[in-house]
């Protein structure tokens, strides 16, 4: 007990001098969690990975943070040289691949610059917010190959894999005008991220800060091909796949999975399921819920934005159909969204969100429902 409030003082002077807000100052205590699901006992948001050391690693603005006891207590050093003017964003991905290179993506917020144009419902000029890749041989101590990839502004980084043969796969977006709107774009890399290559660009049209193309999360399929989830406006994740290791994507349509405008994150888990934490459309039990936009400012269409529960399913046939959906995580009125999957071991999820401080661990048994 004593070792435990020590660590949750050291954590709270630690995310207070990275700008993170303690979860339990969050109103955490309305937070609906499943009774099946364990609080952490950390704030700090995913994503993470395991280093060679078995230690569990994670990035945040200007600093890594690193735990040698399950995430009880963390270390936290400096990412770059103070000369270097990186800001990492908190939509970011990251991943250490199966040579031990640790490679990181995310939107560089020293750069935003931002401006929306009502009138003509569209950013105005100059608006910027490059997305970069850098890449580590140390286990995170020191980073290398730091890129910047676009300068277009990166909505979100959410995703990133890495495929069978060793090809590196991740998920960004560029804010595209006349009409303002996103889309999405992946770049990948075969030489463990000292270069990347964009693929074709993602455009589903639309009109609006948050219109368009937005936020996708990807995997690879057992038959090679990595299928990607897009978040959109129109009440169901739109899906591309790519047969040539995410360099074109060229097959493209509306799934069948019913979503809210948020994101959603598909992970392959040890088991060899897939598992997809995100917003449904309608809370549970429900079948309606109140549109916003329709405006060209927002969206060109009315959208669902309905993030007051995170739901659960897995798939044991590549996504061609789902265990019924379980909520982990609910507050009416809140927004528990843009989810990480961790799995800390083989069937032990941890489950972070980037807003309203979801931190838990669940059992991958305990969740599946016919």
């Amino acid at each position: 007990m004593i070792r435990r409030i020590l660590n949750m003082f050291t954590l709270i002077a630690a995310t207070l001098s990275l700008g993170i807000c303690p979860m339990w100052g969050q109103d955490l205590e309305k937070l609906w969690i499943h009774p099946k699901a364990i609080r952490l006992s950390t704030d700090v948001m995913g994503p993470f990975v395991t280093t060679g050391e078995g230690h569990i690693l994670a990035v945040d603005k200007t600093e890594s943070l690193l735990s040698k006891d399950g995430g009880e207590s963390w270390e936290v050093r400096p990412l770059f040289p103070p000369d270097v003017d990186i800001e990492v964003s908190n939509e970011r991905a990251i991943l250490r691949t199966r040579e031990g290179v640790l490679i990181a993506a995310f939107a560089n917020l020293s750069e935003k610059a931002w401006g929306w144009n009502k009138e003509i419902s569209d950013a105005d000029p100059g608006t910027t917010l490059p997305t970069y890749a850098m890449r580590s041989l140390d286990d995170g101590k020191t980073w290398q190959n730091i890129q910047k990839l676009h300068d277009e502004w990166t909505g979100c980084v959410r995703d990133m894999i890495e495929t069978r043969d060793g090809r590196i796969v991740f998920t960004s977006m560029k804010l595209l005008n006349n009409p303002g709107r996103h889309g999405t774009v992946s770049y990948s890399s075969e030489d463990q991220g000292k270069t990347w290559i964009p693929s074709n660009l993602i455009d589903l049209g639309g009109n609006g800060h948050h219109d368009g193309a937005i936020e996708a999360t990807i995997e690879e399929l057992e038959d090679g091909r990595i299928w990607m989830l897009i978040r959109t406006n129109w009440d169901f994740f739109w899906e591309a796949f790519s047969a040539d290791g995410g360099k074109y994507w060229r097959t493209l349509r509306p799934s069948h999975i019913d979503a809210s405008s948020a994101p959603g994150l598909l992970k392959r888990l040890e088991s060899g399921r897939l598992a997809l934490v995100w917003n449904r459309l309608y809370p549970e039990g429900e079948k309606t819920y109140p549109r916003i936009g329709g405006d060209r400012q927002w969206s060109e269409e009315p959208a669902i934005n309905h993030r007051g529960e995170l739901s659960i399913a897995f798939s044991e046939d590549e996504g061609e159909t789902w265990s019924r959906s379980v909520v982990i995580a609910r507050q009416p009125g809140k927004s528990l969204a843009y989810p990480y999957v961790y799995e800390m071991k083989p069937g032990e999820l941890w489950i972070t969100t980037m807003q309203g401080g979801v931190r838990v661990s669940i059992g991958e048994e305990d969740f599946l429902v016919d």
